[in-house]
């Protein structure tokens, strides 16, 4: 294990050389796999964003032998070097030969905190030379004339050696599930059942200012939990737990927070869970940082955010042929939202002046994407789509169902539905289709969205597909014909415009 951290933390000095390449750029991506992304953004009063900071989030997702696979999340602060190193580590400390089908869930969880455990040591090992240098020059009172030259060469250390990360890693192995989770990142497991129900678990708390088990352990060692929670930060940061940072590692008893402590407060070691089988599992795992978790909760509040995503990304995957694609939609689309809330003015306006970096990963398990479903018109498909919601009385939620019922050809006629596909217990609404379904199961509510119309636009189609006239083309599905007539009077002409905005 010495050898190949040694591997891994040359490769990184290598890497922050040339921050394009990587030793782990040649590994096997895992292809069941898509990542979104997006740079942090301040708003102007005029709601343009700018980007504050270059951007501090990493990512892994990789496919290692034996049936393991390695995914992570990274959320960096004051730079990105933890973040990168962290992520190259790990890799080298759990897909070079540890990990094989083997192994007792006993012996993953042991060798995922010894692969922490290096990382941190073996970063802070990168950094020794130059916090020593630092320490030194601290300590001389020089002459005014060369006072200025220390300073400067005081604050390129300070920023060669600053920074942490927090991270949530996912590792699958004999088709179990396990996640270490360190800091304030977030690991959703979303499985669907044969009725369509979406089932949302979320694995781990964030280690947090506000996480009571994490308040607990901070007052065995001597701190004023009750002040810490109030601070809401520690060093500028929510995490109670973080990797690099050797501010709040070494230097702790500087900072006031932290001075009473007995040792050290703020540690890097992981929170595993699992190993959870996978076996006959349809659904996705979700890794997300803390950027895009704040941005959503900033927009829309905490209470729902899970379910949010979680709808977001199973509309996506209705639609989307690439889980890279599917990941970034998410991205973007939480991305619109806090700017959207901020330009309006509303009360939760004053929660989205800014947002940090945000990353999604998605791992989809035995979920189909858009390529693999039916068309509407081979009938009664169910799509899951994202419906609008919010309900500040309920925190309790923790399954949700969203579908997009379409009907079979057969059963619409002019707009009136002879038969339903809907699931029995649902009202079938007279001349409205699609239909748009949310239900929540563990609360007292269920809201709906429907599409309304009196259905006279539609023609009736036979059970046989249209055929192409002698000019190749086929008869059109909704007639426009009193659009037209209308469009026409408006514009006072008072023709038919056949010949010029309607049907040739």
């Amino acid at each position: 294990s010495t050898n190949k951290s040694t591997i891994g933390a040359e490769c990184v000095t290598a890497s922050d050389r040339n921050q394009h390449q990587s030793w782990t750029d040649d590994l096997p991506l895992c292809q069941m796999c898509g990542v979104g992304t997006a740079p942090n953004c301040v708003y102007g009063p005029d709601g343009k964003g700018t980007q504050s900071h270059p951007n501090e989030d990493g990512h892994l997702r990789f496919r290692g032998d034996d049936g393991c696979f390695l995914y992570g999340v990274f959320n960096g602060y004051d730079g990105s070097r933890v973040a990168n190193f962290a992520s190259q580590c790990l890799t080298a400390e759990l897909l070079l030969g540890q990990l094989n089908s083997g192994h007792t869930d006993n012996d993953v969880r042991r060798i995922l905190t010894q692969a922490f455990d290096v990382v941190e040591k073996s970063y802070f090992e990168t950094i020794d030379d130059a916090l020593a240098e630092k320490a030194n020059l601290s300590n001389y009172l020089l002459p005014h004339n060369e006072s200025q030259k220390v300073m400067e060469r005081l604050k390129e250390l300070e920023q060669e050696v600053s920074g942490g990360a927090t991270v949530a890693v996912a590792l699958i192995l004999n088709n179990k599930l396990y996640i270490a989770n360190v800091g304030t990142n977030r690991v959703l497991l979303c499985k669907s059942s044969s009725d369509g129900q979406n089932q949302v678990l979320q694995i781990g708390r964030p280690h947090s200012t506000d996480n009571e088990d994490e308040l607990q352990r901070l007052a065995a060692l001597g701190l004023d939990s009750a002040r810490i929670r109030q601070a809401g930060q520690i060093a500028g940061q929510s995490s109670t737990r973080r990797l690099g940072d050797y501010r709040v590692k070494f230097n702790y008893n500087e900072i006031d927070l932290l001075s009473a402590a007995k040792s050290k407060p703020v540690v890097a070691e992981p929170e595993i869970h699992g190993g959870q089988s996978l076996e006959g599992v349809t659904g996705f795992l979700l890794l997300m940082s803390e950027g895009l978790i704040n941005a959503l909760e900033s927009a829309h509040g905490p209470e729902q955010a899970n379910q949010e995503i979680v709808a977001m990304v199973a509309a996506e995957l209705a639609q989307q042929t690439s889980l890279e694609a599917v990941a970034q939609s998410v991205v973007d689309r939480v991305k619109r939202l806090h700017h959207d809330v901020f330009v309006s003015g509303r009360q939760r306006a004053t929660y989205c002046s800014r947002h940090e970096d945000m990353t999604l990963l998605i791992r989809t398990l035995n979920y189909p994407l858009a390529d693999a479903a039916l068309t509407p018109t081979q009938g009664g498909r169910v799509c899951p789509v994202s419906v609008p919601y919010l309900n500040s009385q309920s925190t309790s939620k923790t399954s949700v169902t969203l579908s997009l019922v379409m009907p079979s050809q057969s059963t619409l006629t002019n707009g009136t539905n002879t038969a339903s596909t809907l699931e029995e217990g649902t009202p079938t609404p007279g001349s409205q289709s699609p239909t748009a379904t949310l239900q929540s199961t563990n609360t007292q509510t269920q809201s709906s969205s429907s599409s309304s119309g009196d259905g006279s636009l539609f023609r009736q189609r036979g059970s046989q597909a249209a055929q192409p006239d002698e000019t190749g083309r086929v008869p059109p599905y909704v007639d426009f014909s009193q659009f037209y007539r209308l469009w026409g009077s408006d514009h006072g002409d008072g023709q038919s415009m056949q010949g010029g905005l309607g049907p040739q």
